[in-house]
Formats: C-alpha cells, structure tokens, sequence
C-alpha cells in the first residue's frame, strides 16, 4: 500500500480526511500526522511517506515552506497543498514548487479521491523510491529536537511556568507526539526529567542552608508544600533532613 502522510494544524480536518476517504480502494494508507511543518520535516524520516497532503496555513512552518524543504529531500514525495479560498491564489503563484495537485478547502470527497487516482496511477508507473533510506545527516542539526528541548529546560527550569504544552507550542510540535518522543529518547516523561533538574538544583542550594520556601521559589515551584513532596519522592528524604545530612 502506498503511504499517506496528513499535516495540518487541524485534528479535526485530519480526523475528517481520515474518515471520510475509502483510502484502502486506493491501495493507500493513512501512517502519519503532524501538527506543523516543523514536526512533519522531523518524523518524516520514520513515517516514510509516499504522498503527503500539506496545508498551506501553519504555524511555525507553513505548507509552502515545509515543502520547499521537503522536495529538495525527498524529490519523489508526492505533494498535495490545501488551501483556503481566499489563500488559493498566493498557493497557485508558487508554481516553481513541484506540487501535484492544489485544492481548496473544505475538502470534498469525491474531489480527494478523484486526484489520489490520479496520484496512484503515477505511483504505480514510478515504483516507491528509496528517498528515505539515504543519509540526510548533511541536512540535520547538531543535536536532535528532543535534546535541543533537553538544554531548554536546563536553562528554564526556574520559571513556574513552564510546561510541555509551551514547550510543543515554541518548538513546532504536537503535546502529545513530544510527550511520546521525549519518552522514547530519553526514558522519562517531561515532567520527570523537569523535577529532575529542579531537584538536582535544589539539592546543591540546601548545601547553603536556605530555607526550603526560599529554594522551592528559586527552582520554579513555588509552592512549598508541592515542593517538599517533589524533594522527599526525589531523594528520600524531608528537605529538612536532607539539610541536616550535609551538616
């Protein structure tokens, strides 16, 4: 079956192109979403499309920009743009951009599956490419998404504020698809691996002998009562007592 990757911002507008295509008469499957072109261009690799449909209204990354980058990797991916009415012109005037087909949304059935039988007849004549199985490490960054957000978080970690759903949000990224890869990568979910380097913190300033409301504020959880939870869970012991050990 040919590998069909969905990305827009929408979960309801994928859910809808899901549900409403009869993808296995078409010998297609949907194998992958993606909230943005930033998280679409990060797990493209894993999902292995052979058509992605693209809106072109995105934040962070939007579709004209993911497929810029996208065709100059992946120059046998089959794209489909999706567009407003009123974006449907400034998507046309892209005509440098080796886009298959550009289709105006609401999205109507039999309009998707009269273009994906066309996209299968030129599936079939060019059979699946091995795009994905050659090394993109000259076009990937220094460090993985998920170890740029690790650096992140150590140099946040003090503000109250801060959450995964921020974090999803400033890097591109869907909360539930960074919760699943963070995991993956590194063992612990977010909030683990931020109480971790709160706690960590915390343990060295009770060195200094500071009161436990004075460090809790000064780690980002500025609720003392939360805090000690937080510390006793983390290392055994009471802030109180821990403190006393150092002694």
């Amino acid at each position: 079956m040919y590998r069909v990757m969905l990305i827009d911002d929408e979960e309801s507008a994928r859910k809808l192109m899901k549900a409403s295509i009869d993808w296995k008469a078409l010998n297609m499957e949907v194998v992958g979403e993606a909230a943005s072109g930033i998280e679409a261009i990060n797990i493209i690799d894993e999902v292995k499309p052979d058509l992605a449909f693209v809106d072109i209204s995105m934040p962070f990354m939007n579709g004209i920009e993911f497929t810029e980058i996208a065709a100059k990797r992946y120059p046998h991916l089959v794209i489909i743009i999706m567009t407003a009415f009123d974006e449907f012109e400034y998507a046309r005037k892209c005509v440098s951009l080796p886009v298959f087909e550009y289709m105006l949304k609401p999205i109507k059935r039999a309009e998707v599956t009269e273009v994906l039988a066309k996209v299968r007849t030129q599936l079939d004549i060019n059979p699946r490419n091995s795009d994905y199985d050659n090394d993109d490490s000259g076009n990937e960054p220094d460090e993985s998404p998920v170890e740029q957000i690790k650096n992140y978080i150590k140099e946040n970690y003090t503000d109250s504020k801060l959450n995964l759903t921020d974090i999803s949000e400033k890097f591109g990224f869907s909360s539930s698809y960074l919760s699943r890869k963070f995991k993956q990568e590194t063992g612990m979910n977010f909030v683990e691996y931020l109480t971790e380097c709160r706690m960590e913190k915390a343990k060295q300033l009770a060195v200094t002998n500071k009161k436990m409301f004075a460090v809790a504020n000064e780690v980002g959880i500025p609720d003392p009562n939360y805090f000690g939870r937080c510390f006793k869970k983390y290392t055994g012991l009471s802030y109180s007592d821990y403190a006393k050990s150092l002694e």
